[in-house]
């Protein structure tokens, strides 16, 4: 297999010239930051949401969004009608469990979607994804305060439940198949001062889950170039509000050759 770097280099190559459509339902606190993260990377955003059109829409993408971040019974009817559109389409689609954990609703919510949606990758915090398995975890409000024990088991365990990849995003990612484990190591702790950089990471990694079959790879090349494009960013400014400025220019200015030499991908055990 071609290493980690120079696939990811080529992922991206290939991600820019494609410049797939990525349809998400999604937070509506940062719903502009992930369009332009999504335009950053190269590919094009859709944010649509209405029950009426969602089903149109995803007949035109190649990946899709579902983000529980500001739920409503009418969004939940609209992810429900759109991933099973995206399912008939054999479309990836990416789950952001938004809060799981930390209400009723939101974790009801994220449990239904897997049972009855044939979701591809999932990406939250530990916390969240400890909810997903009934793992005991701490998430106030949508954060994530603390790992459910062996963080790698946890997620071997939900990836196989689910039959999806599930990403868990902190100072070190991990992501796994429900065999492979895999530590992404690019960041930087501004990450964790700036609202929506989880949704911000859902979304990278949706953009690249439109143009790679392997979705463990997916979700490896999103989350391994948004935390470099986040320690290139955090060069160049002097807080989190330049960062967050800084960090589109960092993701647009990604070359394969930065990539290929800058992100740190290890294997797990």
């Amino acid at each position: 297999m071609t290493a980690w770097p120079q696939r990811i280099a080529e992922d991206l190559t290939r991600l820019r010239a494609e410049r797939p459509l990525v349809h998400h339902i999604t937070n509506f606190v940062v719903m502009t930051d992930t369009a332009n993260l999504t335009l950053a990377l190269g590919a094009l955003p859709v944010m649509a949401h209405a029950a009426e059109e969602v089903v149109e829409v995803v007949g035109q993408a190649r990946a899709l969004v579902l983000n529980l971040g500001t739920l409503t019974p009418f969004r939940v009817e609209a992810m429900r009608l759109a991933g099973h559109a995206a399912g008939q389409r054999r479309l990836p689609i990416v789950l952001d469990p938004v809060g799981a954990g930390g209400t009723r609703l939101r974790t009801e919510t994220a449990l239904r979607l897997l049972r009855d949606l044939p979701v591809t990758i999932v990406r939250g915090n530990p916390g969240e994804i400890g909810a997903l398995c009934g793992a005991r975890s701490a998430v106030r409000g949508v954060e994530s305060e603390g790992s459910p024990g062996d963080l790698a088991a946890v997620l071997r365990n939900t990836a196989r439940t689910w039959n999806a990849v599930v990403a868990a995003t902190g100072a070190r990612d991990l992501v796994s198949d429900g065999e492979r484990v895999l530590g992404v190591d690019n960041g930087h702790v501004w990450l964790t001062a700036v609202t929506g950089t989880g949704c911000m990471a859902t979304a990278a990694v949706a953009a690249f889950a439109a143009i790679e079959s392997d979705p463990l790879a997916a979700a490896v090349a999103g989350l391994a170039c948004f935390g470099l494009a986040a320690e290139r960013a955090a060069a160049q400014a002097s807080g989190p509000g330049t960062f967050k400025a800084a960090l589109f220019d960092a993701l647009h200015a990604l070359d394969p050759e930065t990539v290929a030499r800058g992100v740190r991908v290890v294997h797990v055990r």
